[in-house]
């Protein structure tokens, strides 16, 4: 199966919600102020949000009357435009040795994640070590152990309740040792200690920094598509501790919800580098915006 045609599949729930409502709107005889009211109301229904939405729609409106449209299929297509651009970030190449951070809360799939991630690198050839930071939660480090193992890597773990700076900072000493290409870092998602978590998170920087100077350094937060408008807060929280790069969206493939990405990628004006498109070790995908559109549309 394709790339497009794993987005596609992943994206059913998304596009069964979004194509039906859509379909409703552009079955308009004109392009007027009701078509474009229940063209606003769809693209929230799918989780785009207010304000994403409210744009979205600003802007279709302002083509269609500059390019003269009057057909609502020519108009669909320039709806595709908008948001393809919407979502469609330049994310750097990564440079290697590469380090990932990787944050979020508690419950959002965050070790499968890496797991997944471990995964995709290392059928690229690449060499990975996992270093399992999240010292809080004993389980944390067994699971991650587990997808380590399944994904043929390495990963540096201590105790229950160890210093996760001094995991990640012996994690970065083994990679420097053995010139691995990757370092994966899985870090607490315990929000309900916020303070203590953001300094946690702070100081795992400063080792990064203080050892690993010469890496390409990327924070990346994962989110669960199926918690919609809920997941812009979470990076906002996690923004202000360690500037965020990019955005892993798992369970796409569970919501119907699917157009969380452009508002994220509106509102929070950073990519969705990376999406969850079902529960194999290698169904995480490098987003594609002009698939993802084409997926929900």
């Amino acid at each position: 199966m394709g790339l497009f045609s794993r987005i596609a599949e992943g994206l059913k729930k998304t596009k069964e919600a979004i194509s039906k409502k859509i379909f409703e709107v552009f079955k308009a005889a004109e392009l007027d102020e009701a078509f474009y009211d229940s063209l606003y109301e769809a693209l929230v229904y799918s989780d785009m949000g207010a304000a994403a939405s409210e744009e979205i729609v600003g802007e279709l409106r302002d083509e269609v009357f500059r390019q003269k449209i009057t057909d609502p299929d020519e108009a669909k297509e320039c709806l595709k435009k908008i948001v393809v651009k919407k979502v469609d970030y330049d994310v750097p190449e990564y440079r290697y040795p590469l380090l990932i951070m990787i944050a979020g809360v508690n419950g959002v799939g965050k070790t499968t994640a890496i797991g997944k991630l471990a995964k995709h690198f290392k059928d690229k050839g690449k060499s990975v070590v996992i270093a399992a930071a999240d010292t809080y939660r004993a389980a944390a480090s067994e699971q991650l152990e587990v997808w380590a193992e399944r994904a043929g890597v390495k990963i540096i773990m201590h105790g229950e309740g160890a210093d996760p700076a001094a995991v990640v900072f012996d994690a970065i000493s083994s990679a420097k040792a053995r010139k691995t290409d990757v370092v994966l870092v899985d870090t607490a998602g315990r929000l309900q200690n916020k303070k203590n978590l953001m300094e946690e998170l702070k100081k795992i920087n400063r080792v990064i920094e203080r050892e690993y100077s010469d890496a390409d350094v990327r924070n990346y937060i994962v989110l669960d598509a199926t918690t919609g408008q809920n997941a812009l807060s979470q990076v906002s929280i996690f923004d202000e501790a360690v500037d965020i790069d990019g955005i892993v969206l798992t369970k796409l493939d569970g919501t119907a919800k699917g157009g969380v990405v452009v508002a994220i990628a509106c509102e929070k004006e950073i990519p969705v580098v990376y999406v969850g498109v079902g529960e194999k070790i290698t169904d995480l995908l490098p987003f594609d915006a002009k698939d993802f559109v084409e997926g929900i549309f």
